[in-house]
């Protein structure tokens, strides 16, 4: 597999350039020394069960950083689009939330964007955790697949684990989805960047020769308040625990470029209850501080700016139960 092209950050309002610095690794000055993008083309939706790597995959078969990753299950929202270029063609996967049985609110509207995606795909990419028996749940995904095998790719992953038992994942693929072919079921650790290429190269044999969906320099189309509410979600995340993971949501308020090289972010983690932003601001304002820090130092990691963040905490009372929430929230 050809190596994948550089890429550039896509900008969206209220920032209309793309900037890119000299000393950036997304300097357009490296192209030139990669081989064109192929003709293929294909939207590839990613499916699996909460916390089966959908998100790692992502993020390391495009080489950058587009879905957050927490130890916590239903970490993703959203539909959430990455770009890979190679000299065989441009694969858009869109990462989507965790397929798992649940009645909440916000858990429906996380299914009924998987099931939205799949019928739009192109090519399906199905991760399957090799770490945890394969069950009931694991089966209401595969009654979702059984008439897409001919546009279906099996990734068995996690085989790194030392829970891993890809054989038994391998034969419950093969039992419940009897009309995928055995060449389409692929081992990987996504994590250790094992087995991503035969998985890309599979994804390929399914896509068409078709226009490319996207600029070739761009790797994830999401927009940049987004991709900041994200990053600050994800250090937030990664640094709480129980239910409060869960429980918040991150609303950019206010962005600003102060200077060519500087944007100003006002930002608020938002809590469900009083008593949780007590806990997320933490002793002295410790925790809070240390979120808005390390979110800093990330976003100057993606950005070719400097990035000044004002984050505070506020309650929006049950927020997972309003339905004008959730409409703004998940897409």
């Amino acid at each position: 597999m050809a190596k994948k092209t550089k890429k550039t950050e896509p900008q969206a309002e209220p920032i209309s350039a793309q900037h890119i610095s000299a000393e950036s690794d997304f300097a357009q000055d490296n192209n030139s020394a990669q081989p064109p993008v192929g003709e293929k083309t294909a939207l590839v939706t990613i499916i699996g069960r909460p916390s089966a790597g959908k998100s790692t995959f992502l993020n390391t078969a495009s080489g950058e950083e587009i879905s957050i990753v927490s130890s916590y299950p239903q970490t993703t929202r959203n539909a959430i689009k990455g770009i890979v270029n190679t000299s065989l063609g441009q694969l858009v996967f869109v990462d989507t939330p965790g397929y798992h049985d649940s009645e909440k609110k916000m858990n429906l509207r996380m299914r009924s964007i998987v099931t939205d995606q799949l019928e739009s795909a192109d090519a399906i990419l199905y991760v399957v955790d090799a770490s945890r028996p394969c069950g009931e749940e694991e089966r209401s995904i595969t009654e979702l697949l059984k008439n897409h095998t001919d546009k279906l790719v099996a990734a068995i992953n996690k085989i790194d684990d030392r829970h891993a038992n890809p054989a038994q994942a391998q034969v419950f693929v093969q039992t419940e989805l009897p009309g995928l072919d055995a060449g389409k079921i692929i081992q990987m650790s996504a994590k250790d960047d094992t087995g991503i290429n035969e998985v890309l190269r599979a994804l390929y044999d399914i896509a068409p020769i078709a226009p490319h969906l996207y600029s070739e320099e761009f790797y994830t189309d999401q927009e940049v308040d987004f991709r900041i509410a994200e990053v600050i979600r994800e250090q937030a995340m990664n640094r709480l625990s129980q239910e409060i993971p869960h429980a918040i949501y991150v609303q950019i308020a206010d962005m600003e470029m102060k200077k060519q090289n500087e944007m100003w972010v006002r930002a608020f983690l938002c809590v469900e209850r009083e008593s949780q932003k007590g806990i997320v601001i933490g002793k002295g304002a410790s925790l809070i501080k240390t979120i808005r820090v390390e979110s800093i130092k990330k976003l100057r990691k993606i950005f070719p700016y400097r990035i000044d963040l004002d984050l505070q905490v506020k309650v929006d009372k049950n927020w997972r139960q309003k339905d004008s929430r959730l409409d703004k929230l998940i897409k």
